[in-house]
């Protein structure tokens, strides 16, 4: 790793000054300027407070209270952390324990689920993100009461033990129960590669931890080795983490003076910049970037840089658009804030950071909410583009300012196969359990399965195995409706195949299995194949498919 060292020096004091988008930050204790008049009035207030107040109040943990309240009223993203929180929070992208495996958010007094870790417990059961988990076991996760701190000590637990988590989900009319066998939590970020073919490797990136740079690399020269010289990099569902190991990523792909990501505050010391060093390995390598709606922070950086330096495509759905920086500051008694300080920009200038209400997180809260109930996921005319933000690549290329990452080839979302019948069983997580059913009562023939092409080739035929499944979910609660079933055929048994491939191989099987059948993977295939990808991107003229010009006009 000598040469990170070096893009470490080129890349000035970005990884210091900036820490972590998204994630966890270089600590720093705050200096006090002179009290304002109302701070003067604060202390005179719980002074008297302190003093004559009817009950006697300790005042410290008036103040603790108080401090959430404060820094989330700045903006979406300043918070406190508490000192009982502290080491579990920081954990999150640095170590491994045991829990259910998901990250996750309060929000309106509710635990919203952000992240499943691939292959983990709660992954495994059909726990999905945007899921609301309102109770886990006896413990009620809602209302003004519950805390990152409550919620951490019932999720985590002892590898083998269980808990039954009641989740909230959009697309269900009651409370959904899941059964969770916590297991260990390992902190991957790379958690699956393989070629597609003889010329295109596909690498998925779940989060920007502290060694995702390390297990990138890893990852392109296994490929590279199979004679792989264009990558498909899948950032979908990746909310971020330390934007150093983002910088390292964009730098392997950058000639020498290609600006990567610079952050502007009101403090100079927060204005920074990142500039690649040229040392990269994979110059001319011809390379695709998908997003969606929860590419967040780190990742953002990494397609605005690839974007916006003309170096390769983004495919899919406009990324979520987080593109304030937060800085760490521990105090004494080791809780710790973190506090925006500073808004970063892609090299041709854009804000990825979307439109927030100073104080009001509540509409913020509910974007992606909003795009899907006005069409922007499935229909690239839905986009909203704000025109007063348009900026200019050095090729030439349009790109859009205003909140994410715009794609330059849009992809909707994939509703076929999407029935009531489908909805059910995903809900009730039977395809998971019908497949880890098939798994077990096969597992010593499965034993001796160790490639991909091989399982599939041992399944059962897809009538047999669709019809075991019908009966499976019949036997639990949901009744055979086969006019639904044969319109789900296709996505049911590509998601049965995919968890038995999970549960028999591992999460890298069972992603290339989904992939067979992914809309947004197939066009980043279309688009390498075609040569539209190549670093020297021109516009295709596709007018169904341009994000940047969703009318078919510039």
């Amino acid at each position: 790793m000598g040469k990170r060292r070096n893009i470490a020096a080129v890349l000035l004091p970005l990884a210091l000054a900036l820490g972590i988008v998204g994630g966890v930050f270089i600590g720093r204790y705050v200096t006090f300027s002179p009290l304002s008049p109302a701070e003067r009035k604060l202390h005179e207030m719980l002074a008297v407070i302190r003093d004559e107040y009817v009950d006697v109040l300790d005042v410290d943990s008036l103040l603790e209270s108080a401090f959430p309240t404060i820094l989330e009223s700045l903006d979406p993203h300043s918070s406190y952390i508490p000192a009982s929180e502290l080491q579990e929070v920081n954990d999150q992208l640095g170590s491994s324990f045991s829990g259910v495996g998901v990250t996750f958010q309060i929000v309106s007094d509710s635990v919203r689920v952000m992240e499943v870790v691939a292959g983990g417990p709660a992954e495994r059961v059909g726990i999905l993100p945007g899921d609301r988990i309102i109770s886990a076991g006896k413990a009620l996760l809602t209302g003004p009461g519950v805390t990152s701190d409550s919620v951490f000590h019932t999720l985590r637990g002892q590898k083998g033990t269980s808990v039954l988590l009641k989740v909230v989900r959009s697309s269900s009319s009651k409370p959904l129960e899941f059964d969770v066998v916590r297991d260990d939590i390992p902190v991957n970020s790379v958690d699956c590669v393989y070629a597609v073919d003889d010329s295109v490797g596909y690498v998925r990136v779940s989060k920007f931890a502290r060694t995702t740079y390390k297990e990138f690399v890893e990852a392109l020269e296994s490929l590279e080795k199979k004679g792989v010289s264009r990558f498909i990099i899948d950032l979908r569902g990746n909310t971020g983490g330390f934007m150093d190991e983002a910088i390292y990523m964009a730098n392997e792909f950058l000639p020498e003076g290609k600006l990567i990501v610079y952050s502007k505050g009101r403090v100079r010391a927060n204005e920074t910049v990142a500039v690649s060093d040229g040392s990269g390995n994979y110059l001319d390598s011809e390379i695709v970037v998908l997003t969606d709606e929860i590419t967040a922070s780190a990742s953002e950086i990494f397609a605005g840089a690839i974007q916006d330096n003309d170096r390769g495509l983004v495919v899919g759905r406009r990324s979520f658009g987080k593109g304030l920086v937060q800085n760490q500051s521990e105090f004494k008694d080791k809780s710790a804030m973190r506090l925006t300080v500073a808004r970063y920009f892609t090299p041709s200038g854009r804000s990825i950071q979307k439109p927030y209400t100073l104080g009001s997180s509540g509409s913020y809260d509910m974007d992606i909410a909003d795009r899907f109930s006005h069409g922007e996921m499935f229909s690239v005319d839905s986009i909203k583009l704000d025109k007063s933000k348009i900026f200019t690549t050095p090729n030439g290329r349009t790109v859009y300012g205003g909140g994410g990452i715009m794609p330059d080839v849009f992809v909707p979302e994939d509703t076929v196969g999407l029935t009531s019948y489908y909805i059910n069983v995903a809900n009730k997580g039977l395809l998971q359990k019908f497949a880890f059913g098939v798994a077990d009562k096969y597992k010593a023939m499965l034993d001796g399965v160790k490639t991909l092409p091989r399982l599939m080739k041992v399944l059962p035929r897809d009538n047999t195995l669709l019809e075991n499944f019908v009966s499976f979910a019949a036997a639990n609660g949901v009744p055979a409706r086969w006019y639904y079933i044969n319109q789900s055929r296709d996505l049911l048994l590509r998601q049965i195949k995919a968890f038995i491939a999970r549960d028999v191989l591992g999460m890298e099987a069972c992603i290339q299995v989904l992939n067979e059948g992914d809309k947004t993977v197939e066009e980043a295939l279309r688009q390498l194949r075609s040569g539209k990808s190549s670093v020297n991107i021109k516009s295709s003229g596709e007018k169904d498919s341009r994000a940047s010009a969703p009318s078919g006009k510039k």
